[in-house]
């Protein structure tokens, strides 16, 4: 019940204000003491953990091989009207001549790449590879400088639900926090995109584009992909909020070639133009890419897909791992959808992705 009284009234909003102040600067307070003991409750976290002394010099060392990832996208490039054409987020120093690995949709179709380092040097950068398997890309500077520290790429064979680990965005001193691994399973994006394992942490990281996921040893485990509303495995009763992350080390094996060629054999594969979500155990397509070879094969929102060149759709990530299996040769595929609750055959064009890419003008 609310005061009558114009005085009480005055009197109970002044008290809630307060209230609200201090609340707020708790919070504060809090969020200032869990970075600043962060590597020491992190140093203690296991068994043969490092020491302290050690845990903070390999905390400034990984600070030191972040940097900060500024993108601007070519006009008109088809990505520009998801991912808008001015992007930001991390890349990590992981090789020699500041070989820098960050998420790919940062530097996607991108006309000038910039990155800042921990000491506020501005360099420009180029794209040395991109892999659309894995979502990776790997840039450098273009001006030569003094190799920055790089970190080593860690393995998730050994890591366990649970374990406390930390996330670092290539901002300032402050851009960390400590997490939890909640997961190791497969991702599957609406987009046309499949892991057959990710990483999933909380509490989420709202700089997650391209920040880094470190073990105590101060290795790379993965790079930040997405913030979620849920990272519990599906059958999970309870929901909580936290990131998904890409693994570090699906980059080994296709980093020779992504130096050598710019891409990997995994990526050249075929490409539709959709979104897609598995709704109750049926596929419903959720927006179809303009001039797409979907769009021209009359796609559109709202269908359901059911078979590929005849072979009954089971799931999204089955669906995508069968259009990814056709050779780049084939002309076209066929395509069943419900229209209307009508079957329907669609012929659509094989097209490589690598096609449907803006690419700066000189490139």
């Amino acid at each position: 019940m609310r005061p009558t009284c114009p005085k009480l009234r005055a009197c109970v909003a002044l008290i809630q204000a307060v209230w609200s102040s201090c609340f707020k600067a708790l919070r504060i307070v809090l969020w200032v003491l869990c970075a600043v003991f962060m590597p020491y409750a992190l140093a203690q976290n296991q068994n043969n953990s490092p020491s302290i002394e050690d845990s903070v010099a390999m905390i400034k060392q990984v600070q030191q091989a972040l940097v900060l990832v500024t993108t601007r996208s070519i006009e008109g490039a088809p990505s520009e009207r998801t991912l808008g054409r001015s992007r930001q987020g991390t890349g990590v120093v992981i090789g020699p001549d500041n070989l820098i690995l960050t998420i790919g949709y940062l530097v996607l179709e991108a006309e000038h790449i910039e990155v800042r380092t921990l000491d506020q040097r501005q360099l420009p950068a180029r794209l040395v590879g991109y892999d659309q398997a894995t979502g990776f890309a790997l840039i450098r500077p273009l001006i030569p400088i003094q190799p920055l520290p790089s970190v080593l790429l860690g393995s998730t064979q050994t890591l366990t639900r649970g374990e406390t680990m930390w996330v670092a965005a290539g901002r300032d001193h402050r851009s960390i926090a400590a997490a939890e691994l909640i997961d190791v399973r497969s991702f599957t994006g609406y987009w046309e995109y499949h892991l057959d394992q990710a990483l999933y942490t909380s509490p989420p990281f709202a700089m997650h584009s391209g920040a880094g996921l470190f073990n105590r040893q101060g290795e790379l485990l993965g790079i930040g992909s997405l913030v979620m509303n849920d990272v519990m495995p599906p059958q999970h009763p309870e929901s909580l909020p936290g990131n998904m992350f890409v693994p570090a080390e699906l980059l080994t094996p296709i980093l020779n070639e992504l130096l050598t060629t710019g891409t990997s054999q995994t990526s050249r594969r075929p490409w539709l133009g959709l979104n897609a979500q598995d709704r109750n155990g049926r596929i419903v397509v959720t927006r179809v890419s303009p001039n797409s070879p979907a769009f021209h094969g009359g796609l559109r929102p709202g269908h359901l897909l059911m078979a590929l060149n005849g072979q009954a759709i089971e799931s999204l990530s089955g669906f995508y791992k069968q259009v990814w299996a056709l050779p780049l040769s084939a002309k076209q595929l066929q395509l069943t959808v419900l229209e209307n609750s009508n079957p329907k055959v669609l012929n659509i064009a094989v097209q490589d992705r690598n096609a449907s890419i803006a690419k700066p003008a000189g490139i």
